[in-house]
């Protein structure tokens, strides 16, 4: 009886750690995710789309300057970008906090806004937090690849 027992308590306690596991690795998943759509959406301006996947107190850092959520929406929602092609490398992610993703990749993309063309290649970073049981992106940023 008390073998039984102390099996019992060892495989919840296997069980535990196990699914404590399970859940950085469908953090991480839905993360990947989440980015990837994000470019889907970029290209495609699916403004609604980054409505529910910016954080309200989004910042994104780029050649232009600082932005928040607003900006980033409307530029998504404006025709003024037009993306025709892009390109992502692996996309790695590392555990920042319980509740703090960051994502980072090069990335490739042919795009204007107006007749200027977007830096390409770059190294992007994402960061994203654990928010009200959902992640949301709170920063982006990338910056130009240096030939070579």
């Amino acid at each position: 009886m008390k073998a039984a027992a102390l099996l019992a308590a060892g495989l919840l306690v296997a069980a535990s750690t196990w699914a404590g596991a399970a859940e950085p690795y469908a953090d991480e998943a839905a993360v990947r995710d989440l980015e990837l759509r994000s470019w889907v959406a970029w290209q495609n301006h699916d403004a609604a789309f980054f409505e529910q996947f910016l954080s309200d107190d989004h910042v994104e850092i780029h050649g232009y300057g600082v932005v928040g959520k607003a900006a980033v929406v409307e530029g998504v929602r404006s025709p003024f970008c037009k993306v025709q092609g892009y390109s992502l490398g692996p996309l790695s992610v590392t555990r920042v906090s319980a509740d703090a993703l960051l994502v980072t990749y090069r990335a490739e993309q042919d795009t204007t806004c107006g007749n200027a063309r977007v830096p390409s290649p770059v190294w992007a970073s994402s960061v994203y937090a654990r928010r009200s049981g959902r992640w949301v992106n709170v920063l982006y940023q990338h910056t130009p690849a240096t030939p070579g």
